[in-house]
């Protein structure tokens, strides 16, 4: 099992529901109910990495929300059977799902999951309300057939009371009757900036994709005044890794960086992705900025979105490829 760090909720002063609240794809999220949204891709995709799915694996996902890391399990393993609680999340779920590939493999169960049989599972992911880490974490023990791992989201000190050694401050009855039954870790800190996407970088992404939303990405991206903002970034960051040795932090740091308004055009909604535009891509042949553009489309490539058209993708496509980018230090604010 592993723990992240989720702060549970302060009640707001006056009780006004509208900040305790957030939204996404138009659903009220509330926090003093201890929903929370897994929007960041880096974060979801170390989740996928650190529950070691083979693709024969079923996978049991408590608390999918909107289902951003549903998908991810999907592709990873044979099948998902997802336990929502809020009707509203169950409705999302079968809306975003329905006639794609993954509809067969995916099983939502509407309900409690501390009231619920749960079926037979190979691996359990979950993302929860603070209030049942105890009486789910001895549920999941105490599940008969033993299951091979389960990765859980919960908040730090009651994480660490799982991991505690003889000795320790918080080494409790928690700590003896949990390591008894299962090998225990911690296997990352979450904070709350890693829950949700930053919005610069997020915003830079999309204001390129959408210049022209029915051309394909790859040549989007081979563009010359793409291809030098990027790069700028890509350098400046890297000579400041070099001499600070703290890239993480720097990345938040939007003034040293290019805005990607400078790559802003007027879009053009009926754009067809015909149109030449040739004259604004970078040659092949050039030697100036030729590695860092074959740099960016292995990028595209790997996330096989080369050929794929901003006006087709989802918003999970979107944070995908951000993610992507991420990772190759490639930055868009």
């Amino acid at each position: 099992m592993a723990g992240g760090k989720i702060r549970k909720e302060k009640p707001s002063r006056g009780g006004a529901a509208g900040s305790s609240n957030h939204y996404q794809g138009g659903i009220q999220f509330h926090k003093s109910k201890g929903q929370h949204i897994l929007k960041n891709p880096l974060l979801v995709d170390s989740i996928i990495q650190k529950a070691g799915i083979n693709s024969t694996d079923v996978i049991l996902e408590i608390g999918p929300g909107t289902g951003n890391l549903t998908k991810k399990l999907l592709e990873a393993g044979k099948s998902v059977v997802a336990v929502e609680l809020d009707p509203r999340m169950v409705l999302e779920l079968q809306r975003r799902f329905q006639g794609t590939p993954h509809s067969n493999r995916l099983k939502v169960i509407q309900g409690d999951v501390l009231k619920c049989d749960l079926p037979y599972f190979d691996i359990c992911v979950a993302n929860i309300p603070y209030q049942i880490s105890s009486p789910l974490t001895f549920k999941l023990l105490n599940h008969r057939p033993v299951f091979r791992c389960a990765v859980i989201m919960f908040q730090r000190e009651f994480a660490m009371r799982l991991v505690a050694q003889p000795g320790d401050t918080l080494y409790c009855r928690l700590s003896v009757n949990t390591q008894l039954l299962a090998r225990v870790s911690h296997l990352l800190k979450v904070g709350k900036k890693k829950i949700q996407t930053p919005a610069k970088e997020w915003d830079g992404l999309v204001r390129i994709c959408f210049t022209r939303k029915n051309k394909a990405i790859g040549a989007i991206f081979k563009q010359k005044r793409v291809l030098s903002i990027l790069e700028k970034n890509y350098k400046t960051l890297q000579a400041l890794q070099t001499s600070q040795g703290n890239g993480n932090q720097l990345v938040a740091d939007a003034s040293v960086l290019g805005d990607a308004d400078e790559l802003t055009m007027e879009t053009d909604e009926n754009d067809d992705g015909d149109d030449d535009d040739d004259d604004m891509e970078m040659d092949d042949g050039e030697a100036n900025g030729s590695d860092f553009k074959e740099k960016v489309l292995g990028v595209l490539r790997q996330g096989k979105y080369e050929e794929k058209r901003s006006s087709k993708l989802a918003q999970a496509d979107f944070m995908h490829l951000l993610s992507l980018f991420n990772q190759a230090g490639i930055h868009f604010s």
